[in-house]
């Protein structure tokens, strides 16, 4: 067995409980994931099987796309609905017009600060581990690149949207800061990774059908 699976990944599991589903249908150990999802998220999780494992750094650098939807008015510990509530405010003076003029102030090269909920490391220790024990810790800035941040649907208190960005993008961060810039606060209601790299949600088998007639052969370009 060696080559890639492009999974479905349903919500409310993490990427390794992915991997470990996978390991047991195709009766196969060495297996691994190119890229973790959240567990809220849902959408394009790429496996790797056998030999192929050892090509993760390959993938690391594709761009990806999403589609997602915040909620208006509320702000979140995590920056989901999932999260504890720090605060509501009034959403209803937001108009269409000005989601789209945040969104613009959101597209091209910018810098995005962190999440604690991410894996991102402070002094050898992942975020999200830090944020479990209910400490925040201060976070740099780092430069990303969004392609496309198009609304899709405006019903307050939720926006819908779509996404085309670079890797280490934050979805959530997105969300939070197009509320803060907004003066009511937002928080994410549900991610759908749609693409990563040439590898779209056309290209992807529900978890539950999974085999091993799924895994593909896949060889980088130079």
């Amino acid at each position: 067995m060696d080559g890639i699976i492009v999974v479905d990944k349903p919500s409310g599991m993490t990427s390794h409980d992915v991997v470990a589903i996978i390991r047991r249908k195709i009766r196969n150990k060495r297996v691994g994931h190119a890229g973790t999802l959240d567990p809220l998220a849902t959408g394009v999780l790429v496996i790797l099987v056998g030999p192929s494992t050892r090509l993760f750094d390959k993938f690391v650098g594709f761009d990806k796309g999403y589609g997602a939807t915040l909620k208006l008015g509320v702000k979140t510990r995590s920056a989901d609905i999932q999260g504890e509530v720090l605060l509501e405010r009034p959403f209803e003076a937001v108009t269409q017009p000005m989601v789209e003029a945040s969104f613009k102030k959101f597209t091209g090269l910018i810098g995005q600060i962190p999440p604690m909920v991410s894996a991102v490391k402070h002094e050898g220790q992942r975020l999200y581990k830090l944020a479990r024990k209910g400490i925040e810790v201060k976070r740099e800035p780092r430069q990303i690149r969004v392609d496309t941040l198009d609304l899709i649907e405006f019903a307050p208190p939720f926006v819908r949207f779509h996404l085309d960005c670079s890797k280490g993008t934050y979805v959530r961060q997105i969300a939070e800061d197009v509320g803060e810039d907004l003066g009511c606060g937002a928080c994410i209601t549900d991610i759908r990774r749609t693409r990563v790299g040439p590898f779209t949600i056309n290209d992807a088998v529900k978890l539950d059908d999974v085999n091993a007639t799924h895994i593909h052969p896949w060889h980088p370009s130079a």
